[in-house]
């Protein structure tokens, strides 16, 4: 298709504004076919998609580093957002649970990304945030403020969010018998509270942008996602993100990815891809043993308990739980408690990982 796309350029002769308008209307339609698809993150996946196209066709334009930054503030106050009372309740009340499953996850895939690693599939630290079981977005944004290959980490990220939302299916038409997940309505375009959505503009914008300006690894996701989560849990502000503002964000932020994609990253991605999903594969099973135990010995729900445990991306469990009729601040609290460690950890597993691996490990691998 990149073909097409490159066939097309030369034919019309795009001007840098003509590029942002193909792109645009490139990103638009994957998206439209993937969300016909049922697939999770459907914007998201169809500019990364639209980006990696154009950069293939050697017709990519050139989004400003500040559009990558405002995209991550937004992204980290919907992370934020999650921070409700009946999430925290939730999290006081079984924090033992949590805490138990969270860790097993998070060792399980911490492990896989060192296996990577260690059998030269990808450099340490990419392998480590790419297995990294939070938010697809965020440890996609976060790698490369870590010295990961963010086009790979893509590429790993989102083949597991696709692979964790067909299971879902599975598991909800097999096991807990409830049928197929249905997609929700979404409403671009609600009332807005001026004041509250300048708040959300001045502290995800503001703060990724001082973060940037400070040099801070990977403190255009992390500070505006600390102090509005420390704001929104003691009820002193509650971000204000209309569906139309975060379809911005997740599309800059597809583009920023897509972009970056080179036919080197693309080969290696070709190459690393069987050991990839065996690695994905391992983790669903893993996962879904971990639902099978809630389900029995805490008589928690079978879909459910799949959707808390499962290593999908924050963003994508999400959307499959609001529209699966499953305890929703049950789900949720296990995947935003996940997701904070992973992010404060994420750095240290990432960094002890890549130097125990062996220095050969890290050379780029052959493409012959």
């Amino acid at each position: 298709m990149h073909a097409l796309v490159r066939w097309f350029a030369d034919t019309v002769g795009l001007s840098a504004w003509r590029r942002w308008g193909v792109l645009l209307a490139l990103s638009a339609l994957l998206a439209a076919l993937a969300d016909q698809g049922g697939l999770p993150a459907a914007l998201l996946l169809g500019s990364i998609v639209a980006g990696m196209l154009m950069a293939l066709a050697g017709v990519a334009p050139r989004p400003p580093r500040s559009s990558f930054v405002v995209a991550q503030g937004m992204i980290a106050c919907m992370v934020a957002s999650t921070l409700t009372p009946p999430i925290l309740m939730s999290l006081h009340r079984d924090w033992a649970l949590f805490l138990a499953v969270t860790l097993a996850v998070v060792a399980l895939c911490s492990g896989m990304g060192w296996l990577l690693a260690m059998r030269r599939v990808l450099p340490g630290t990419t392998a480590v945030w790419g297995s990294s079981p939070g938010g697809a977005a965020v440890m996609t944004a976060m790698s490369e403020a870590h010295g990961g290959d963010m086009s790979l980490v893509a590429v790993m990220q989102y083949l597991r969010v696709v692979m964790v939302a067909l299971a879902a299916t599975f598991v909800a038409r097999f096991w807990a018998g409830t049928g197929s997940v249905e997609a929700i309505a979404v409403d671009w375009f609600p009332p807005l509270v001026p004041g509250a959505l300048a708040q959300t503009l001045l502290l995800g914008c503001g703060g990724a942008w001082l973060a940037d300006r400070f040099n801070l690894p990977g403190g255009p996701m992390l500070m505006p996602m600390i102090v509005a989560a420390g704001l929104n849990a003691a009820g002193l502000f509650e971000p204000a993100l209309p569906p139309w503002l975060l379809a911005c964000a997740f599309a800059v932020l597809g583009w920023n990815i897509g972009l970056r994609f080179t036919r080197e990253s693309l080969a290696r991605a070709a190459i690393a891809l069987p050991a990839i999903v065996a690695s994905i594969l391992c983790l669903l099973a893993v996962c879904c043993g971990l639902a099978v135990a809630l389900h029995y010995l805490v008589g928690i729900d079978p879909l459910t308990a799949y959707l808390a445990t499962s290593p999908g991306g924050f963003e994508s469990v999400a959307i499959i739980a609001a529209g699966a009729g499953v305890n929703l601040p049950f789900v949720m609290a296990f995947q935003t408690a996940r997701l904070l460690i992973v992010v404060l950890t994420g750095p240290v597993i990432a960094r002890w990982i890549a130097g125990r691996v062996p220095q050969q490990a890290l050379k780029p691998m052959s493409l012959s």
